[in-house]
């Protein structure tokens, strides 16, 4: 099983979410791990959103790597949402984000995190890649996709 499908269950995948922000969207995603996961999802907010005050997750070409580290957590967990609108993340090319996928690890994980971002990045930029995503019929998909190794 490789790294991204061992913290990406299809549970975990978002298709189309209508989200108006970046706000929403981290709101979307703490719910989901809140009914999940059982964490709590003001400390997935919290932690996503003050990541994203210390500069953007967004990477360009429509896709944001929201990411945090959590006291609480014994495991990396990731969610994959695709948002039916794009979304604003002031990413470096000005472009909006419809691609995201939100990492959270444990606090002593610098490994484990630093591997899964640079597996997520190498995907996200084949351009094939993120066509696939956007045109996936279902979470088994995108889930297929990301974790082809």
């Amino acid at each position: 099983m490789s790294l991204i499908s061992a913290i990406l269950p299809v549970s975990h995948i978002i298709l189309d979410a209508e989200v108006s922000s970046k706000k929403r969207l981290f709101e979307q995603v703490g719910l989901l791990l809140e009914n999940e996961a059982g964490l709590s999802r003001a400390e997935v907010f919290d932690c996503l959103f003050a990541r994203e005050k210390l500069g953007t997750t967004g990477l360009g070409q429509g896709v944001a790597v929201p990411h945090g580290r959590l006291a609480s957590l014994k495991k990396a967990v990731g969610v994959f949402v695709r948002t039916q609108e794009p979304v604003a993340f002031d990413a470096p090319d000005g472009k909006p984000v419809s691609l995201v996928v939100a990492l959270l690890v444990p606090e002593n994980a610098t490994g484990e995190h630093l591997e899964v971002l640079s597996k997520l990045a190498a995907k996200f930029s084949d351009k094939a890649v993120r066509e696939s995503l956007m045109n996936a019929a279902a979470p088994e998909d995108v889930r297929q996709l990301l974790a082809e190794e």
